[in-house]
């Protein structure tokens, strides 16, 4: 079974606060030009997306140095409704598989709160991403962190742990095994939104 866990993007797309707003115009009209046709605006951070190291790491990698195999992983999501716990992470983790975390922050992804309400990676969990040697961390909140100095990010990306962000319908594979697809956008940048689909048919 296909679980879609990408927002949608359009012109109600919420974004990060001060990050471009996303514009979705008419480039072509069907009636007057013979076809449809938009120009889209938006950052390489909208909505469901990948982070590379470049994101915050001065000579990081950019997405052009992954090869696309990178982006297709075994997964795992793991509870954080209550708060992150390294002993799952522990329990669960193995390495390069993604580990995936609902904290059903993404059912007010419209809302303001969205953007200010979300709980973070304590110490302990980002070492036990480290040290069991994941390959990615998804969330359903629109960052890693709440600190002004980026800390959580630079030290998953220090790690070459990608990040995604923004993820949703977490909820209905919590405890599942399975593969995940996170293909971005081919552009050679510090990130770029993603179509993260899981497919539970495929387990460890």
């Amino acid at each position: 079974m296909f679980y879609d866990l990408t927002h949608s993007i359009n012109n109600h797309t919420s974004v990060y606060p001060g990050d471009p707003k996303v514009s979705v115009e008419p480039a072509g009209e069907l009636e007057r030009d013979g076809f449809f046709d938009h120009k889209l605006t938006f950052g390489t951070h909208v909505g469901t997306h990948i982070d590379a190291p470049a994101h915050m790491l001065k000579d990081g990698k950019q997405l052009k140095d992954y090869p696309p195999e990178r982006f297709i992983l075994d997964a795992v999501c793991l509870d954080a409704q209550d708060g992150f716990k390294a002993a799952d992470i522990t329990t669960h983790a193995k390495p390069g598989m993604a580990v995936l975390f609902y904290t059903g922050a993404s059912e007010y992804f419209h809302e303001e709160r969205y953007w200010h309400e979300f709980m973070v990676l304590d110490e302990k969990s980002i070492k036990a991403l480290r040290d069991k040697k994941v390959s990615l961390v998804g969330l359903d909140t629109g960052s890693a962190d709440k600190a002004e100095d980026f800390p959580i990010h630079k030290a998953l990306l220090g790690a070459d742990i990608l990040i995604i962000e923004n993820m949703t319908n977490l909820g209905e594979l919590v405890g599942k095994t399975f593969k995940l697809y996170a293909l971005p956008l081919k552009l050679e940048k510090d990130g770029a939104p993603i179509r993260a689909v899981a497919n539970t048919g495929l387990l460890l």
